[in-house]
């Protein structure tokens, strides 16, 4: 028998020829592919996974301006819900809340208006809902705030209720 053909005999087995699927292949390339690439995945920025590299590539505010990373809220909730895309998408656009990364030259320096800083590096802050100018990164936004549109500070950005 030629080895294209499949024996009944149990002494003589041959295999049969393997059919290709080009979806199927494309599907499991694309899968290796996403496992090998898992490391380099880029997550939502936050204050805790933001190293000091990322922060030197972000522009360098001027004047009194202050550049804040936006609060980014959790995909899922307490009881495992998990939020679509769009709606984070949209939490993120108007979320009031922010870590201050960068502060300006002139930032707080007009002592008639402000008296002492309102807010210093390091600092969570909160801002009107579409305060400032949005620039877009990778992983997520930063947002180029005027020293005056900052309207207090607060010490856990998750005991502000942000709304999805």
């Amino acid at each position: 028998m030629s080895k294209e053909t499949l024996s009944t005999s149990e002494t003589e087995k041959t295999e049969a020829p393997k059919i290709k699927l080009a979806l199927q292949e494309k599907y499991e390339e694309e899968k290796k592919e996403e496992a090998r690439n898992i490391g380099e995945a880029k997550e939502p920025l936050h204050p805790d996974n933001i190293g000091t590299e990322t922060v030197d590539q972000l522009p360098e505010p001027v004047g009194y301006r202050i550049l804040v990373l936006p609060f980014t809220p959790k995909e899922k909730t307490k009881g495992g819900i998990l939020f679509s895309q769009e709606s984070l998408d949209k939490a993120r656009i108007a979320t009031t809340c922010g870590y201050v990364l960068k502060m300006g030259d002139l930032a707080y320096k007009d002592k008639d208006k402000f008296g002492k800083p309102w807010c210093k590096k390091g600092d969570w802050v909160i801002f009107a809902r579409y305060a400032g100018s949005r620039l877009p990164i990778e992983g997520g936004e930063v947002r180029l705030l005027n020293d005056d549109e900052v309207l207090g500070t607060v010490s856990d950005p998750e005991s502000i209720l942000h709304l999805i």
